[in-house]
């Protein structure tokens, strides 16, 4: 099997969950249940199941539940990013959370998503094309026919050589950005103070030719809402 690109990850999980509502009123989106297990459960066993040994979690929205929660958990080791005096989005978020990733490349992950395998599991699937003399970043993306619950227009292009561009105004674009991806120190230069997205970064690696993507050849979850839960397990189910 492909050597790991990386033992390690940020796990994105800071966010406020509104479309989540109502079952973030009371809990921080990562701690709502599919499958009878929370969402950041989920992503930290395909960590683990991945051979991935360290994650860094970052929290902000009802951070005191998150962060016990996770207390005891021993695979992957879990340290926190605390953001709770201001939240960061994504490309912030991985700015504070630097130091304490200690990794380069590192593996960053919505906790928000779920995934079925294909061939390979998806952490393997990245680092067998991730190649750091010509990426910045190189995210996993999916076809719309493999997105369950997608209901957008789609994230990116996608050239013969794995280069990416972002959906045109207007257009549809034929693959989605499913929150996991391999980052490189060098796409996190010269980078904003504050909160900002990681789109700000990825158009900058874009321009210079350095973003580039591999399609997920299992199925991708989008757990947004409420809404979105039973036909989720309804599909983990089946397989």
């Amino acid at each position: 099997m492909t050597e790991l690109a990386s033992d390690a990850a940020m796990v994105l999980a800071a966010g406020l969950g509104l479309r989540m509502r109502p079952l973030t009123l009371d809990k921080p989106k990562p701690l709502v249940e599919v499958a009878g297990r929370p969402m950041i459960d989920h992503c930290l066993d395909k960590l683990a199941a991945a051979g991935i040994a360290r994650a860094v979690v970052n929290v902000h929205y009802l951070p005191d539940m998150l962060i016990e929660h996770l207390r005891d958990r021993e695979r992957p080791k879990v340290t926190i990013s605390d953001e709770r005096d201001l939240l960061l989005q994504t490309g912030g978020g991985m700015m504070r959370a630097l130091n304490l990733i200690d990794a380069d490349p590192f593996f960053a992950f919505n906790s928000d998503n779920l995934f079925l395998d294909g061939p390979q599991d998806i952490f393997h699937q990245l680092s067998e094309a991730w190649d750091a003399a010509r990426m910045d970043a190189l995210l996993l993306v999916v076809p719309h026919a493999r997105a369950v619950n997608f209901k957008g227009k789609g994230d990116f292009h996608m050239d013969g050589l794995g280069r990416l561009s972002v959906r045109r105004s207007g257009r549809i674009a034929p693959f989605i950005y499913t929150g996991l991806q391999i980052v490189s120190h060098r796409l996190l230069r010269d980078a904003p103070q504050g909160p900002f997205g990681t789109m700000q970064l990825w158009q900058r690696a874009i321009d210079e030719g350095r973003l580039y993507g591999v399609s997920h050849l299992g199925s991708w979850f989008e757990v947004g809402s409420p809404e979105a839960i039973l036909p989720t397990e309804a599909a983990l189910r089946s397989g």
